[in-house]
């Protein structure tokens, strides 16, 4: 069992036989691999501890709902409504995402190219503050004034550090958190032009 895509092996979307020469791999992360995984984990854990924490010293017992939530969110609605858009869905030799934010996450959904629509990006917006705003609520309830400032801080320093370092590489454009430049993308569609096309159907109405 492989833990990440191979490498040297190009996407199911691409159109190359071979990575080596290729223009684009040196700017996007086509894929991905363990210290990326590593970093990501890092970089939400303290965040999610946190959270967690918050929840805690108001009443244990609410964060049942919100693990469920979180479950639900990341592992099944997420999925269906941002990641299904990634060409690292499309990859048959796998039934999970073997990316760094979703990984383990099980293909549910049939992969579809191009952009989110309107619907889908309220749906994912609406699901993070959720999943975000609940242990907030309860800090304030608990007055944990302390906890909320940390947990504000965290939150805005774990977005800023994944925006920079992991959403300026990403190859699911889709995402409403993509931050890949317009002439980087237009690279990756030139390799990919399935993907290309899906997204000039969508633009061109």
């Amino acid at each position: 069992m492989k833990f990440f895509l191979d490498p040297e092996k190009p996407l199911t979307t691409c159109q190359e036989t071979s990575c080596d020469k290729c223009n684009v791999c040196q700017e996007l992360s086509c894929h991905f691999n363990l210290h990326q995984l590593i970093q990501f984990l890092l970089n939400v854990s303290l965040v999610i501890l946190l959270a967690g924490i918050g929840i805690y010293y108001y009443n244990p017992l609410l964060l049942i709902p919100w693990i469920v939530m979180f479950l639900l969110y990341f592992g099944l609605v997420e999925i269906r409504v941002m990641c299904s858009h990634c060409p690292h869905y499309a990859e048959t030799e796998s039934r999970t995402l073997k990316c760094w934010a979703n990984y383990g996450s099980p293909k549910l959904w049939k992969y579809r190219p191009g952009p989110m629509s309107l619907a889908e990006k309220i749906i994912f917006i609406l699901g993070l503050l959720v999943i975000w705003g609940y242990p907030i609520i309860l800090m304030i309830l608990s007055m944990n004034y302390m906890f909320i400032v940390l947990y504000l801080v965290f939150s805005l320093l774990a977005f800023n550090i994944m925006r920079k370092y992991m959403c300026s590489q990403c190859i699911n454009f889709a995402c409403p958190a993509n931050k890949v430049d317009d002439s980087i993308r237009e690279k990756f569609f030139k390799h990919n032009p399935e993907v290309g096309d899906a997204w000039k159907k969508e633009r061109n109405g």
